[in-house]
């Protein structure tokens, strides 16, 4: 499915969720959608745990 569908998909979703839940539903799908694109993300191995913990590395510069 190209990115394009699934953008489409998920506009319509919020769409939905806006019209017949209101605010709050349209938050809570808004949530629960970026919760399952990380997942998804994630099972693809696209995306590592160690990606949220670790830190950046510094460089250090002198002045």
């Amino acid at each position: 499915m190209s990115m394009a569908a699934v953008g489409l998909v998920a506009g319509m979703a919020l769409a939905f969720a806006g019209y017949f839940g209101g605010f709050g539903a349209f938050l809570l799908v808004a949530a629960l959608g970026a919760v399952g694109f990380v997942a998804g993300r994630f099972l693809d191995g696209d995306l590592k745990l160690g990606d949220f913990s670790r830190s950046r590395e510094r460089v250090d510069r002198r002045r």
